[in-house]
């Protein structure tokens, strides 16, 4: 009897230590022990994350419940609605301004529309760019997001070199219907973590 009774606690004792770090970094639902990263990269994306999340919520509190903010491996994902595009830059700029980004990713949707000619001439300014970047041999066009407004073009990422910034501009410069640009390029030298 006294050896089942010290079994059983035993039991209740072992029991109780298992699944005790479910609630993980993200929230309930992510365990630690199963994420690929290692825990210094999840403390990294999770100062991150509340970072952006406290710039968000001082530049406007409606973000705070508008967006979403994800961030692993230093990537940052962006979801939600705003009014205007303008915000949506805005929110793309700080993203990419938090220290420790590798890349953002801007899934926030726009509320207001535009005329279909002011859209399919900033489509067409973006694409340009982009295809310019594609075939440019100096700049690796994946690293860097592009996005048009009124004929206002934003280019965010990060270069590896001071050449391949300026080989950027310059391709923008030739674009013939860009009337500004509006660059937040990062250098690599610039960021806390490195690509190995």
């Amino acid at each position: 009897m006294k050896k089942n009774f010290v079994l059983f606690i035993t039991l209740i004792l072992l029991s109780s230590c298992v699944g005790a770090s479910t609630s993980g970094v993200f929230g309930s639902g992510v365990s630690i022990a199963l994420d690929p990263r290692t825990l210094g990269t999840q403390i990294d994306d999770s100062i991150m994350k509340k970072s952006l999340q406290a710039r968000l919520g001082l530049a406007n509190k409606k973000y705070l419940i508008k967006l979403s903010v994800k961030v692993l491996d230093g990537r940052i994902f962006l979801g939600g609605k705003v009014d205007e595009h303008e915000e949506k830059l805005k929110i793309t700029k700080m993203a990419w301004e938090t220290k420790g980004a590798r890349s953002v990713k801007n899934n926030i949707a726009i509320k207001k529309k535009f005329s279909f000619k002011n859209t399919a001439l900033d489509i067409l300014i973006t694409s340009q760019l982009r295809t310019a970047l594609i075939l440019n041999d100096n700049v690796k066009a994946a690293n860097f997001s592009i996005d048009t407004i009124s004929q206002k073009t934003y280019i965010f990422g990060i270069a590896h070199d001071e050449n391949e910034k300026k080989e950027i501009i310059q391709e923008a410069k030739q674009i013939v219907d860009l009337k500004e640009l509006v660059s937040s390029i990062l250098m690599v030298s610039d960021l806390s973590r490195q690509r190995e």
